[in-house]
């Protein structure tokens, strides 16, 4: 038994990886939300160059993605160079690059999984909603987010699942330091590249190996 009790610094980056995984959900979600609503409804000129953009972190390899963010975020970068310079903020090797790097990472996956469940929406419930007297937004908020309501949190536990196993993009943004930005991922990483390492890291993988399987039969029932 006292085999598989967890390690404090395992203990950390276990509990680091929940509240990435769980940022990133719940900064995704009303994107995901947004845009699913939008490309399940609407036709607009360039609709294929918007899905192909949002569902590049799907193909591309995570450190080229990763790269591209740190490009973005980083002090001299193209946003993070005024993120520093109006407010202050640093985003690269902290957990919360690691948060948007997750975020950004399983995004395409809540995407996809939100957009066909506002596609499978009756939009006759929703015409029957705007003749009588409903407007646009009152209609999505009482009748098409309902009805879609399996769909996005499938969507969202999917992105939980995801962010969890993240490894490539968060090493290149946030770096690998302990009790800071290392996650599960990094953490069982680093210890297989140590003596020994392999047989360490059994827990955190039998853990991220669970938390897998019950984040898809969560997705799959709904």
């Amino acid at each position: 038994m006292g085999d598989w009790q967890l390690t404090p610094e395992e203990w950390s980056a276990v509990w680091l990886s929940l509240k990435v995984a769980l940022t990133a959900t719940i900064i995704s979600l009303p994107f995901g939300i947004g845009l699913g609503y939008l490309l399940a409804r609407r036709q607009f000129w360039g609709k294929s160059l918007v899905e192909t953009f949002l569902s590049l972190p799907l193909v591309l390899p995570p450190v080229v993605t990763g790269y591209l963010l740190l490009v973005l975020l980083g002090r001299r970068g193209w946003i993070g160079f005024y993120l520093d310079e109006w407010f202050g903020i640093h985003l690269v090797f902290t957990w919360k690059a690691a948060a948007l790097a997750s975020a950004v990472m399983a995004f395409p996956l809540m995407l996809r999984s939100i957009r066909v469940a506002f596609a499978e929406v009756d939009q006759r419930l929703e015409m029957a909603a705007r003749t009588l007297g409903a407007g646009r937004l009152e209609t999505f908020a009482r009748i098409s987010l309902p009805l879609a309501r399996r769909g996005i949190l499938a969507g969202a536990v999917l992105a939980f699942a995801r962010s969890i196993g993240e490894f490539g993009a968060t090493v290149m943004i946030a770096g690998n330091l302990p009790g800071e930005t290392q996650t599960i991922p990094l953490y069982i990483y680093t210890q297989a590249n140590a003596p020994g390492g392999i047989e360490q890291s059994v827990r955190l993988v039998v853990a991220c190996v669970i938390i897998a399987v019950v984040a898809l039969g969560i997705s799959e029932f709904l």
